[in-house]
């Protein structure tokens, strides 16, 4: 299986920009497509990008498509969410997650086999 650790998050003020990473380690990290969610109190998970083993395909939600990157490097076994022009309704807690899955799978099921445990993100008006 593979570990992931969610980094970068914090306090930034609406139209900021914050960029998280998350570090893998365990089995070959270019073996999964990759994800990112975000989870707000009360709410469902919500989906917002993923990216497939190489790099060379992404998709994103409507909700950030134009805000937000998600990006890769598998020497570094690191994948990243560039998050810009922030709004408060960002406000979440952000958790990257791996599968093994075809990436159209990925992208249409949104399903995945390993979590990591989050950060706090807060954008304030």
């Amino acid at each position: 299986q593979v570990q992931l650790v969610e980094s970068g998050g914090g306090l930034v003020q609406a139209g900021g920009s914050l960029r998280l990473s998350c570090a893998a380690s365990g089995r070959t990290f270019s073996n999964y497509a990759m994800g990112w969610f975000r989870q707000v109190p009360g709410k469902e998970r919500e989906f917002l990008a993923a990216i497939n083993w190489s790099g060379g395909s992404t998709y994103y939600e409507d909700s950030v498509k134009g805000r937000f990157t998600i990006s890769r490097d598998n020497v570094k076994n690191t994948v990243y969410l560039q998050m810009n022009s922030l709004k408060p309704e960002d406000t979440a807690v952000y958790y990257c997650a791996a599968s093994l899955r075809a990436f159209s799978t990925v992208i249409t099921g949104k399903k995945f086999n390993y979590w990591g445990q989050g950060t706090q993100v807060t954008v304030s008006s």
